[in-house]
């Protein structure tokens, strides 16, 4: 199950950057942060993409949504000019953005790659 996330619970749950300047993700698992918008036609086609692989994943990744017409400041803080664009949160590791509605297998081999989990 995707969940949508404010800015006070990314702090809790992804990255406190009003806290810390250098990136430090508070997740225990890896995480998605999909930026989309609800008027956003390619946001709509990802959304189904997201849930089936939340529960393919489950317990391994956490996907989390964020609204960027109600979160203007994280996406401003991200740099956001283009939805949807997703950010991959691997352990220990930097994030890495992707922009676009990629196609599921496209999203599983980023899965793969940058956070390092199988199914």
């Amino acid at each position: 199950m995707t969940e949508n996330l404010t800015k006070e619970s990314f702090f809790e749950k992804v990255f406190n950057y009003e806290e810390n300047k250098e990136w430090k993700f508070e997740g225990e698992i890896p995480a998605i942060i999909d930026f989309y918008a609800d008027w956003c036609g390619p946001c709509k086609m990802l959304a189904p993409v997201l849930e089936q692989l939340s529960e393919e994943y489950e317990g391994k990744i956490h996907i989390y949504k964020i609204d960027t017409e109600a979160e203007q400041e994280l996406s401003a803080a991200f740099g956001i000019r283009s939805i949807p664009s997703m950010l991959f949160c691997p352990i220990g590791e930097d994030p890495q953005m992707a922009n676009g509605a990629l196609p599921k297998n496209q999203i599983e081999q980023i899965i793969a790659d940058v956070l390092k989990v199988k199914k």
